[in-house]
């Protein structure tokens, strides 16, 4: 009987979980399978599929003499670092900027916060355009007003890159600190009581107890941020076309111009399979991290 019962749940289970399987696997794991196979020909996207050649990890060995993708992979691993050390310390300092102090309006800062989250990317970065205009743009008015001559945001080399950083920073910040707030409500209000019978004060509080109480939150947020910055590819598109002299053009962008503009469908895949890779690499290093920490903590 107990057996029949078990038997009659696993089904149920299956029957419950086959739909969602079954979208996984036609939009998920059928897509990434058949990337992977055209990755191994030599295929022009102009032409019909019977005309691919094999080539094996030919494409893939390619990639590693390729100036193109190799600048493409530094440009991209840049634009993941300035991210990352910028969006998640502004997340965390917000997040408890909002969360502790007793002030009215918070819960208005939270959401004007999270509302550049919300709206579409194409829309912020036409805005964006016109406010890194080098001649009538708000931002470079500004500066002239102050005596300060405006480098050339979107088109000069050396300005390109960081201005995009700081459009992905004002867009997601928002986000991250929604999250953070979340972690925060998840800390007991009896921890920060018996820091302060102990003579704690803000900044002990902070370091010694927030932060740490945190370590999940944040692993998460590096996670999240880390992967939504190697697949920027909407204000790239936009605003810069991967210039100017290639100082924009990201791994996203490379894939996309190599397909669709350049009908090179094999490299393209290679690319895309390798992207997939970096992005498996960093999620296993992080939830690692975060494993090791916390079987540490358990041990202590």
């Amino acid at each position: 009987m107990t057996v029949a019962r078990g038997h009659a749940r696993r089904g149920a289970a299956i029957a419950f979980l086959s739909p969602a399987m079954a979208v996984i696997v036609l939009f998920v794991a059928v897509p990434i399978a058949l990337t992977f196979w055209i990755s191994l020909h030599d295929w022009s996207m102009y032409t019909p599929l019977t005309q691919m050649t094999w080539r094996g990890l030919g494409n893939y060995a390619d990639l590693l003499h390729s100036d193109d993708f190799l600048n493409a992979l530094g440009n991209t691993l840049v634009y993941v670092v300035l991210v990352l050390v910028t969006t998640v310390p502004l997340a965390l300092a917000l997040g408890m900027l909002l969360y502790f102090p007793k002030t009215a309006g918070k819960a208005v800062a939270r959401a004007a916060l999270f509302s550049t989250y919300v709206i579409p990317t194409v829309a912020i970065a036409i805005v964006w355009g016109a406010l890194y205009a080098p001649d009538y743009g708000p931002i470079s008015q500004a500066l002239g007003a102050l005596g300060i001559d405006s480098p050339a945001w979107l088109s000069d080399p050396g300005t390109a890159l960081f201005s995009l950083v700081i459009f992905h920073v004002w867009q997601m910040t928002g986000y991250y600190t929604i999250l953070v707030i979340a972690g925060l409500t998840q800390i007991p209000d009896d921890v920060y009581e018996a820091a302060r019978i102990d003579g704690a004060g803000f900044w002990r509080q902070t370091f010694s107890v927030t932060l740490p109480l945190l370590r999940r939150t944040t692993t998460f947020i590096v996670l999240i941020a880390a992967i939504n910055a190697i697949q920027v590819f909407d204000p790239v598109y936009i605003l810069t076309q991967g210039g100017p002299a290639e100082s924009t053009t990201v791994l996203s962008y490379a894939i996309q111009r190599a397909a669709f503009q350049n009908g090179m469908a094999g490299q393209a895949s290679a690319m895309a399979f390798s992207l997939l890779l970096v992005l498996v690499a960093v999620t296993g290093v992080v939830l690692a991290a975060m494993r090791r920490r916390t079987a540490a903590e358990g041990r202590s």
